[in-house]
């Protein structure tokens, strides 16, 4: 699992920030393959996490913190939160 970690999946680098999620699992609703909830009912990535772009777009932009950040891995642009 990934704590904090950046993970590239597709075009993509995405990470949680840990210290805005609050457990509240839409991202987990959106897109399970890409993201769980850890013991702490905290936002995780695990390891081989893989899903569309546009499943982890609408995961990142449902959260109500926004703790996910989604960067364009080509363009080193923050697509999200923008």
């Amino acid at each position: 699992m990934s704590e904090d970690k950046v993970v590239q999946i597709g075009k993509y680098k995405v990470k949680v920030d840990r210290e805005l999620c609050i457990g509240a699992a839409s991202c987990v609703a959106f897109s399970p393959n890409v993201f769980q909830l850890d013991g702490e009912k905290k936002a995780v990535i695990p390891d081989g996490a893989n899903d569309t772009e546009d499943n982890i777009m609408m995961a990142a932009q449902s959260c109500p913190t926004k703790a996910i950040i989604v960067v364009d891995a080509e363009t080193g642009e923050q697509v999200w939160p923008n």
